[in-house]
């Protein structure tokens, strides 16, 4: 069985692209720190393999963050993929979320990508987020963002979040019939098929009378990105006097990540010395 991996495909004769993955482990490590009913994990999931799948159309080394936001009882969904698919999410909620369209679990909202390469600065799509899932949003992103068609199939559950993309590549924008024939195939696919199969017998589930050229599999891994770095640099943009007065009534600044629950803690010594010394970007340490 596959498990933690994505693997990329084409079909040479008609310049349409693809891509699968599948989510075990890394699924349950993102899970397990985040709260919520499994409707709230269930789109945190599919989140999370869509993320993976967007990184791996990114051509540069860098990320891309993914961030569902409404004032209904679902707040926040955030997921994150680096160009080596470590992947990261995170949700935050006012209440029951009931299954239903986007709008009725999030309210007036809004879907944002941000795409953040290494060298070079970030730049962001926005679309309303509206439809009936995450995957209908993103295409809406993709034929707004980017013209071009690109179509998403996404599902989780508690042990495995799975994702299909199909995207039309932009110099093979004259084979609609072809586009329109391989996406009418790719719609047969059911939760329990793209949850269960492995990359190979769903593509001959699906495509065994087209030429599929199918690439190397990836892995894919949770990692969260926070360090003490970070939160340094996070801490000290607070202020002097903010943080003294955190000291004075606690004793301590205690942070706590959100996507993994590591816990980094600062006595007044730490703050004096965040406060006066030179922030290294290279520094790795971590504490918690």
């Amino acid at each position: 069985m596959e498990e933690d991996s994505l693997r990329r495909f084409i079909f040479e004769e008609f310049g349409v692209r693809g891509e699968w993955v599948k989510l075990t482990d890394s699924w349950q490590s993102a899970r397990q720190n985040q709260h919520g009913n499994m409707t709230v994990l269930e789109n945190l999931g599919q989140a999370l393999a869509a993320a993976a799948l967007l990184s791996a159309t990114i051509k540069f080394n860098g990320s891309i963050i993914m961030q569902a936001q409404g004032d209904g009882a679902f707040r926040t969904l955030v997921a994150q993929s680096t160009h080596d698919r470590k992947i990261r999410g995170q949700v935050r909620c006012a209440g029951e979320v009931e299954q239903g369209p986007l709008e009725a679990m999030f309210g007036q909202g809004r879907l944002v990508l941000t795409i953040r390469p290494d060298n070079s600065d970030p730049y962001q799509g926005i679309v309303p987020l509206k439809g009936d899932n995450l995957a209908a949003a993103l295409q809406t992103y993709f034929i707004q963002s980017e013209q071009l068609d690109t179509r998403l199939w996404l599902f989780a559950n508690d042990k495995v979040a799975a994702g299909l993309l199909l995207q039309e590549l932009p110099t093979h924008k004259d084979f609609k019939f072809a586009w329109e024939r391989i996406v009418t195939l790719a719609d047969t696919l059911t939760k329990t098929e793209l949850l269960n199969l492995d990359c190979e017998a769903l593509l001959h589930r699906l495509f065994h009378e087209e030429k599929v050229r199918l690439f190397d599999t990836e892995p894919v891994q949770f990692e969260c990105a926070c360090s003490t770095q970070k939160i340094e640099y996070a801490l000290r943009s607070l202020g002097e006097q903010e943080l003294e007065h955190i000291l004075e009534e606690k004793g301590a600044v205690e942070v706590g990540c959100e996507f993994c629950n590591k816990q980094y803690r600062f006595d007044r010594i730490d703050v004096q010395k965040l406060l006066t010394g030179d922030l290294s970007p290279y520094q790795a340490d971590t504490r918690h």
